[in-house]
């Protein structure tokens, strides 16, 4: 049996009820539910169950992530308030930004929808996009016992191998960013997921824009 790279309980792979975050336009803020846990929540879910079956040495594997970045792992019940703070630090940087703060157990993810990171087919960053990231590193630099996962999502439009290649793509642009900003490039893991897991309705052009998202997913490192 495969082994998570961090300590994950089921119950927090799978936790998407009662996640709270802020409107990506108007930064009021909203609870999830179960019923709407399909689309928000499922990112989390979605890029911890890649993590977990990566590698067959998922253990060996956080040793050496720890080594490269030199860094300890989060003891005992410190998890709680260490993620606490960091999303509190998040969501003060990033409300009014466009980019969505949802909290998921001890997890916390960061969606940023197409609109304010990438032109259209672009594999490049929208400069304008720029001090956005920065203030993300900022915290992300402070709070460094914590595994970035950089996940890019397409809409359903183009083949399948198109948007797989250009979710990888987008995914790696942003890790290659925050790599410039002294974010120590060990800490990070990038995936591409193509058109799989929207969030919105693909036969809008409202809802593809939201599909056209790159999500951080921030991950405790822990025991």
């Amino acid at each position: 049996m495969k082994k998570s790279i961090i300590a994950i309980s089921l119950a927090s792979v799978m936790m998407v009820s009662g996640c709270t975050t802020f409107d990506a336009y108007t930064g009021e803020k909203k609870t999830t539910n179960t019923a709407k846990g399909a689309g928000i929540g499922a990112g989390t879910t979605l890029i911890l169950s890649y993590l977990a079956n990566k590698d067959k040495s998922s253990s060996e594997r956080k040793k050496r992530m720890l080594r490269d970045a030199g860094i300890g792992a989060i003891i005992g019940g410190g998890v709680g308030y260490y993620m606490d703070t960091q999303e509190a630090k998040l969501r003060k940087q990033l409300r009014s930004t466009g980019v969505s703060v949802e909290r998921d157990g001890d997890n916390i993810n960061l969606i940023m929808p197409g609109n304010i990171t990438f032109p259209t087919n672009g594999r490049d960053l929208r400069s304008d996009f720029y001090e956005i990231l920065d203030s993300v590193a900022l915290v992300l630099e402070e709070f460094n016992q914590t595994i970035i996962a950089i996940a890019g999502y397409t809409d359903s439009r183009g083949t399948d191998a198109y948007n797989q290649t250009l979710s990888e793509d987008r995914a790696r642009a942003v890790a290659d960013y925050l790599a410039t900003k002294k974010i120590t490039p060990a800490r990070i893991e990038t995936v591409g997921f193509g058109e799989k897991s929207p969030i919105a309705d693909n036969n809008t052009e409202e809802g593809r824009a939201l599909n056209r998202r790159v999500e951080l997913t921030l991950i405790p490192i822990t025991e």
